[in-house]
């Protein structure tokens, strides 16, 4: 295990960077982009969600293009198409431009992070998937955390060959993504049973421990896409899943203008900005770990969702830059730590023959939620309030909904499976 987790892991960890980094820069992009484009609050939240309409309707079908085509050459199309997507960004001209290519990216980058989830589910016994998986989607605050202050740093550009700095901002961003793409095909091995740099016997134990696994009994067996949709299981984690979604995709999107709205510069708000995610970093493997350490998931999925909507919520008691990134830091420590066991829960929940449309399935609604809805939630009402604190509220409310929600499905599962154990 320690040899497929250090082939595997740490090379995917850098192309989600990227992912996130080519998601995220465009919060950084409009301290410049908004006045050069004539954007709006609400203009630049509707041009911002727009990533996550066609995210939705994308993500499915890529993971069940993965299955069948295999994870080396699918994750190697999508990162080479969403590089070179994130490069053309630099063309926008106004509104209706930036509008297209945000909705183009989405497309273009659904798929790569419930694939990967779905890849290491191949590669991860039961027992290492929450440190790992938490090991893994380490790279969202750390791309936060190291792209807040490139990306400011990037914006400094302005000028350079007669290019603005977040036109720069975008070109330089998503080239290393072409890049990676192009390396996946050498890197990555599709399953354990193709592994010639394990040994026999490794690979031999790997593919029987996976095998005995997944002929467990899940809470989802093997159903149909449209029956997946009807599934109590699988709609209870979606809309936990959208909690913690709609908290960092709201605050990766406007937390770099909450924080300049203080008189801070860019370069200073990037280096700000950074503080809570790297906080965030390195208590989400903290907390995996504790989670595998106990072999529990829903709790450890619970608190998280408490602490994210805490947070958002005491923004609207923050008087000054101090209180509003130690809220802030709550909300986004809450948001990262959850995801190690709650994706563990969910390929635990799982079958095989549902995995890689329950995974994608999932991600796809969460993002919409969290994403689509809430992005535009808070533009709206910061243009009708001029608040981003009232704007994140309904964010805090479906934190407190997503926590209660997994509390509940996981004891009627705990029922269900104490009923059946019990002899007739």
């Amino acid at each position: 295990m320690r040899r497929v987790i250090l082939r595997l892991v740490p090379f995917l960890m850098v192309c989600y960077f990227f992912a996130l980094l080519d998601r995220v820069n465009v919060g950084f992009a409009a301290l410049q982009m908004n006045q050069d484009l004539g954007l709006t609050p609400a203009m630049f939240g509707f041009a911002a969600s727009l990533f996550f309409v066609s995210y939705f309707l994308v993500e499915v079908p890529s993971n069940l293009a993965l299955q069948r085509v295999g994870a080396r050459r699918w994750i190697a199309r999508i990162m080479i198409t969403w590089g070179l997507v994130t490069m053309g960004m630099a063309l926008v001209t106004g509104p209706h431009s930036l509008y297209a290519m945000r909705f183009i990216l989405g497309a273009a980058e659904a798929g790569f992070f419930p694939g990967a989830i779905l890849y290491l589910t191949y590669w991860l016994p039961g027992r290492y998937r929450a440190r790992v998986l938490a090991t893994f989607t380490v790279s969202i605050p750390l791309a936060t955390f190291l792209g807040s202050p490139l990306s400011v740093s990037l914006l400094e550009l302005h000028g350079w060959l007669g290019l603005k700095g977040w036109q720069w901002l975008f070109v330089l961003e998503g080239l290393p993504t072409v890049l990676l793409g192009i390396a996946c095909l050498f890197v990555l091995t599709d399953k354990p049973k193709d592994a010639t740099w394990l040994a026999p016997a490794q690979r031999d134990w790997l593919v029987s421990r996976l095998a005995e696994e997944a002929a467990g009994k899940t809470p989802v067996g093997h159903i149909s896409l449209w029956g997946l949709m009807r599934n109590k299981y699988f709609l209870t984690m979606a809309l936990v899943c959208a909690g913690a979604s709609a908290t960092g995709s709201t605050l990766s999107v406007w937390q770099p203008q909450i924080i300049k709205s203080f008189g801070l510069t860019n370069l200073q708000t990037g280096f700000v900005n950074s503080v809570p995610y790297g906080i965030a970093t390195v208590l989400m493997i903290l907390w995996g770990r504790h989670s595998d350490r106990r072999a529990e998931r829903t709790w450890h999925t619970a608190i998280p969702l408490l602490l994210a909507g805490f947070g958002l919520a005491s923004l609207n008691l923050a008087g000054g830059i101090t209180m509003t990134i130690v809220a802030v830091t709550f909300a986004l420590v809450g948001a990262y730590a959850f995801k190690g066991p709650f994706w563990a829960l969910s390929a635990g929940w799982l079958s095989a023959g549902t995995l890689a449309a329950g995974l994608a399935g999932i991600n796809a609604i969460a993002n919409l939620i969290g994403g689509g809805l809430m992005v535009n939630v808070v533009g709206l009402v910061k243009t009708a309030t001029g608040s981003f604190a009232l704007g994140l509220l309904p964010v805090a409310l479906l934190d407190a909904a997503a926590a209660l929600s997994v509390v509940m499905i996981s004891r009627s599962h705990a029922r269900i499976v104490q009923a059946r154990a019990v002899p007739a």
